[in-house]
């Protein structure tokens, strides 16, 4: 065992985090390749609620437990920055997100984004949402179909027709593949600009998205609409004030990337568990046959079943395996002493699967989250899938609605199953997906 900083935390009167660094050199860089990083808990076994190790040229603190995460997502003492955190890892390419800002500039930003997601604007997104959706799962083939990639390209439907209001095509798919450039370019190992790789690939394609969207921008900046571009450009702080060109560039690159990767995963991992647990199907569709074809926000809300579904599906396969914190000062940790510098993770799959919190984990169990049960409060911070503290996602009613909308389509266009047997490989590289696609049989009801 390892201890980080030692001398240190010996002359603060704090203890030292154990841990270990890993591998020489490469420490546990491919472990975060390959996503063990986030589902192996040995480092937590062995070394307790907070501990260190080391991966792609960095030092990491990971806050293990629920109360050592309360700590820093609460953040009281100001030491741990969200934007120096994650600018390790997608700084570059989704440059001056929401994520990424902090303290009072956060505050103001976060409060003008707002107003595109009070429940009006809601309402007013969710009408094309649902004929997107209509429309596109209408053209679904029957029979075996590869559905992630059928989602995915959904997901690109919705981010391009609600958020932007452009119809779908070739160029709006070459945008989403940039916006996955982006996404995989946070986990390079090389993080350099050399030609061919992945850090390089990641920067052109944060190019060519500023290229395309500025004029996208440009033109909805006076324009009346109901896409959540003008909702971003119509958004006023409470002095009248409103996001510059290059604020709404930022945002909505971010938001883009965010929204549509994060729901496609939530809608494959439901209609997966959906697949493999008929019952849950069919309770389910049950419900969905009850409303018409467009609910409103309401009768989404109702929709009890789905909503159980849902939190178990982003309980297992978690959209954003993990949070990333800096420590801009020397600090402490539940005793432990933190040097300035450090990142600090908080490991949201991990604490999802954990036994201690959550009985038999690895079983799909929608009733956990019922109301006689709530196993998600044994502790406020053992259920994070939308994240924590002042940075919680400022999106989550719009994806609640987006998931709720695509799968209660589903449900009513018809039935789909997986073979006996089958376990959906999942791609954890950068944000989970099926390594396989995940192959189903659709049937028509």
């Amino acid at each position: 065992m390892a201890l980080l900083a030692t001398r240190a935390a010996t002359a603060a009167g704090l203890d030292p985090i154990p841990g270990s660094p890993g591998l020489p050199i490469l420490g546990r860089t491919l472990d975060m390749l390959n996503g063990r990083w986030m589902t192996d808990d040995s480092f937590y076994r062995t070394y307790g609620s907070v501990y260190f190790s080391r991966a792609v040229g960095q030092t990491f603190v990971v806050a293990a437990d629920p109360d050592a995460v309360a700590v820093v997502l609460a953040n009281k003492e100001k030491s741990f920055a969200s934007g120096p955190g994650w600018s390790f890892f997608i700084g570059p390419f989704f440059e001056r997100g929401l994520m990424l800002l902090d303290g009072e500039e956060h505050h103001r930003h976060r409060h003008i984004m707002q107003q595109a997601f009070v429940r009006p604007r809601l309402e007013s997104y969710l009408a094309g949402l649902q004929t997107t959706s209509a429309e596109a799962i209408a053209a679904w083939p029957r029979g075996e179909i590869k559905l992630s990639p059928a989602v995915r390209n959904l997901g690109l439907e919705i981010a391009t027709r609600t958020f932007m209001g452009l119809p779908a095509g070739l160029e709006a798919r070459e945008v989403m593949q940039d916006f996955e450039a982006c996404v995989r370019a946070g986990t390079s190992v090389v993080r350099r600009p050399v030609p061919g790789l992945r850090w390089s690939r990641g920067l052109a394609a944060r190019a060519r998205l500023e290229e395309y969207l500025l004029p996208v921008i440009r033109a909805a900046r006076d324009a009346e609409g109901d896409t959540l571009l003008h909702g971003l450009c119509q958004a006023r702080g409470e002095d009248g004030e409103r996001f510059a060109e290059r604020d709404v560039l930022n945002h909505m690159i971010f938001l883009l990337m965010a929204a549509h990767d994060t729901s496609t995963t939530t809608i494959t991992t439901m209609a997966y568990h959906l697949a493999k647990h008929s019952e849950w199907q069919e309770r389910c569709r049950e419900e969905s046959l009850a409303l018409g074809d467009a609910p409103t926000l309401a009768d989404l809300d109702s929709l009890t079943s789905l909503d159980l579904v849902m939190k178990e599906s982003m309980r297992m396969i978690s959209p954003v395996p993990a949070l990333a914190r800096r420590a801009i000062r020397d600090t402490e940790l539940l005793g432990r002493f933190v040097p300035r510098g450090s990142l600090v993770t908080v490991p949201i799959q991990h604490l999802h699967m954990r036994e201690e919190l959550w009985p038999e984990p690895e079983r799909f169990d929608p009733e956990r989250f019922a109301a006689d049960r709530r196993e998600d409060q044994v502790h406020r911070h053992a259920y994070l899938p939308f994240g924590g503290g002042v940075h919680k996602c400022i999106g989550m009613f719009f994806a609640g609605m987006e998931v709720k909308s695509v799968v209660h389509r589903m449900l009513r266009e018809f039935r789909w199953s997986v073979p006996d047997g089958y376990v959906m490989p999942v791609d954890r590289l950068s944000l989970p997906k099926p390594k396989d696609g995940l192959p189903v049989h659709l049937a028509p009801l």
